[in-house]
């Protein structure tokens, strides 16, 4: 991320770091999986630990996929998630002290909103607007109250919120 300062970039670094296990769509994973998970990528990482953060988590803590099409992953330490997936997530959130974390996957990410399986969202706005793509909340469904956690901006005017679900809003009649 280009336009992110040191303090974004460690923001990132940390949150990578204190994951349990990753979540991910199809299409985020394959991305990720060719990215991340290439083995040059993966072996750098591993000839030298501390400084590749991001690819060090991705690479060591296991990893799960939402998909009906990718049986067979390429990407180690992944599984596959199918069939009743909102009960497969409600017990890995179950396990004791993890942080299961999904990145990118915004269809997912608007079926877990939708299906309350979301605890905390960090949302990083940086300050270019893009003509065109798939909006991060959908178009329709149910409203979702949101709590405000925490929220800063860096030197390059990227903004980090970090929001917590609080079940449906209340309007004033």
């Amino acid at each position: 991320m280009g336009v992110a300062d040191n303090e974004t970039m460690t923001f990132i670094n940390e949150t990578y770091q204190r994951a349990d296990a990753f979540l991910f769509g199809r299409r985020t994973y394959e991305l990720f999986a060719g990215y991340w998970g290439a083995e040059e990528r993966a072996r750098a990482a591993a000839d030298d630990p501390g400084n590749h953060p991001i690819t060090d988590a991705l690479n060591t803590k296991p990893k799960y996929l939402v998909s009906t099409t990718l049986t067979e992953p390429r990407w180690a330490d992944t599984t596959v998630l199918s069939g009743d997936v909102a009960a497969a997530i409600g017990e890995l959130k179950a396990k004791p002290g993890g942080e299961l974390q999904v990145h990118g996957s915004g269809a997912l990410i608007r079926w877990l909103l939708d299906n309350d399986l979301v605890d905390e969202m960090n949302l990083l706005i940086v300050p270019v607007v893009l003509g065109q793509g798939t909006r991060l909340l959908p178009d329709t469904g149910r409203d979702i109250a949101l709590d405000l956690v925490d929220s800063r901006a860096d030197s390059k005017g990227v903004t980090i919120q970090v929001y917590r679900p609080n079940g449906r809003p209340q309007y004033a009649e």
